[in-house]
């Protein structure tokens, strides 16, 4: 396989990028994108948890130099940061865009000028930021894009909390998955994301992502062009269940994975309200993650303060 070649081009050739963005649609009339499965009718403008009907929304497109090595290079990661979420954590770091909804309403063909836009300044792939509420716009927006020439790789960057069924109409899509494993513990996922599943639905979706991708390859000069990338935010208090979450990935997925191990959490939005998520995490929480990473033998990846 010629790792600079996005695996889209190929579904686009075959005329398989539009059968999916047919199929992608049909999610929305009685709405199960995610594992929510709200069941509004998103194309007649009813709302579900994610509190977005069929219309996009985007907060902000740019080139990104703070996302991990691999991603942002030397010339930057295109991100498209999409407004709302479908898990909505209670500390979540970017709750202006997730749970307030900053950002503008936008349409497809500008959705695919905004990807086009972020090619032609040199950005190594499309980052496309909390997509999941919006993947058949995504989808059709990316269409538009590969008509006009979009050639770099796709990342998709989410919390995790997917659907398989949904994530199969990406195989081929998306060359590069960089998904949360925010918790290991449904009591924590419950209390601060209203998702006691969390933890069943991102192992079944990591399985698929590493099914469609593989682990993480890397050109010659270090940037990513396929594969799989986790990240894991350490919360204080032990509140992310860190060694399951790094168990399930040695064990299920495999010991050579790439992972992201972040140590930025602050207490935001409405952390403040527990007592638990009411601080920063202390450098000996942090040195604990790294130290079951390292027992594991997890090895791959990158330490980010």
């Amino acid at each position: 396989m010629n790792l600079s070649y996005p695996s889209y081009l190929k579904l686009y050739e075959e005329g398989e990028l539009e059968k999916r963005v047919e199929e992608a649609y049909k999610l929305l009339g009685r709405c199960r994108v995610c594992p929510r499965e709200c069941g509004v009718n998103r194309l007649k403008g009813e709302k579900g948890f994610c509190k977005v009907d069929a219309e996009l929304m985007v907060s902000s497109f740019h080139s990104h130099f703070g996302e991990e090595p691999p991603i942002s290079g030397y010339r930057g990661s295109g991100t498209i940061f999409f407004t709302h979420c479908s898990l909505r954590c209670l500390f979540c770091q970017n709750y202006p865009i997730s749970h307030l909804g900053n950002g503008n309403q936008i349409s497809p063909p500008q959705l695919s000028q905004m990807m086009l836009s972020l090619q032609k300044k040199g950005s190594h792939n499309i980052n496309l930021v909390t997509p999941t509420h919006f993947t058949p716009q995504i989808l059709f927006g990316l269409l538009l894009a590969v008509k006009k020439g979009l050639n770099i790789p796709l990342v998709y960057n989410s919390s995790g909390y997917e659907k398989v069924e949904t994530l199969r109409l990406l195989e081929d899509v998306v060359d590069i998955y960089m998904p949360d494993m925010k918790y290991g513990d449904p009591e924590k996922s419950k209390e601060f994301s209203f998702a006691p599943d969390y933890f069943e639905a991102a192992k079944r979706a990591i399985k698929e992502m590493y099914r469609q991708v593989g682990n993480l390859k890397l050109n010659g000069e270090g940037i990513a062009q396929r594969g799989l990338l986790v990240r894991h935010l350490i919360l204080p208090n032990k509140g992310a269940g860190t060694r399951k979450v790094f168990s399930f990935l040695k064990e299920e997925i495999s010991p050579a994975i790439y992972l992201s191990i972040m140590s930025q959490y602050f207490p935001a939005y409405r952390a403040g309200e527990f007592k638990q998520l009411n601080r920063k995490i202390t450098r000996q929480e942090y040195e604990e993650a790294l130290h079951i990473a390292s027992e594991l033998g997890l090895k791959r990846g990158w330490r980010q303060g």
